[in-house]
């Protein structure tokens, strides 16, 4: 039997509560992650770390998350492959072309645990 390496994972939220439950549920599966609060600390972390997934919110403060992706784009393309996105404002249309433009998977808030662990597995499942 092959056994897997532990996953890393970076999410990028600035709301506590759902820091904490992805946190909780993801590292309980058997994964390391790691929190920035927005998406310009992220970018920081991201010049540094290379992750094997970004749980990137779409609206954070100081930089949007799709503004992170462009930048993971063009500096990281590889790091840019590795993007689920969430956001609770699902109908907005800059979210709507920033999804479409990038191609990605998109998970919206909210989301129970059960999504959450759902998405990252068939993410890990698609790369693998």
């Amino acid at each position: 039997m092959k056994e897997s390496k532990q996953k890393t994972i970076l999410v990028v939220d600035d709301e506590p509560s759902i820091n904490l439950i992805c946190s909780k549920v993801l590292t309980k599966a058997g994964h390391k992650v790691d929190i920035a609060i927005n998406a310009k600390i992220a970018q920081e972390i991201l010049s540094i770390w290379e992750y094997d997934l970004c749980l990137i919110d779409i609206r954070t403060p100081t930089m949007n998350g799709i503004e992170l992706y462009q930048w993971l784009k063009e500096h990281h393309p590889a790091q840019a492959d590795r993007v689920i996105f969430t956001s609770g404002d699902v109908y907005s249309e800059d979210i709507e072309e920033g999804i479409e433009l990038s191609t990605k998977r998109f998970l919206p808030k909210p989301f129970t645990t059960k999504e959450l662990e759902v998405a990252v597995k068939e993410f890990f499942k698609e790369v693998e």
